[in-house]
């Protein structure tokens, strides 16, 4: 949706720009197209920019939903481990777990298994140990 917003403000600053110049006189010797020319070119420029922007902000939102769905598939893999009770969220490559678990050693095993999922640049330990079951 933000890649779709983005590249909608590109064209209609492409649009204006190029109406804008073509209803200009030229200056100093430069012609209406002239300017024109130049206008659109430095524009175009500018939007290539942001649509490049935004297909690199789309491929890491996808790269780090595709970690997120990796590291809850691996958790809910291991015995003893609730997915259910730790949540996984993934900004930029890092995993950050939350939520519970009843030990100290599932806690670890949690970083572990998480550590060991292919893209995943960090973890972030943010499980509360709760003894009496619960986790």
């Amino acid at each position: 949706m933000k890649v779709l917003r983005t590249f909608t403000v590109v064209v209609l600053m492409l649009s204006a720009i190029g109406l804008a110049a073509c209803g200009r006189q030229g200056s100093q010797g430069s012609g209406p197209a002239e300017t024109a020319g130049r206008n659109v070119d430095q524009a175009a420029q500018t939007a290539g920019n942001a649509v490049d922007k935004a297909a690199v902000n789309t491929g890491q939102a996808l790269s780090d939903t595709a970690i997120t769905s990796k590291v809850k598939a691996a958790i809910l893999a291991e015995p003893g481990l609730k997915v259910l009770q730790i949540n996984v969220e993934t900004t930029n490559g890092k995993v950050t777990l939350t939520g519970t678990v009843n030990s100290q050693r599932n806690s670890d095993k949690a970083v572990a298994i998480a550590g060991n999922v292919e893209g995943v640049k960090g973890v972030s330990n943010r499980l509360a140990v709760v003894p009496d079951g619960s986790g």
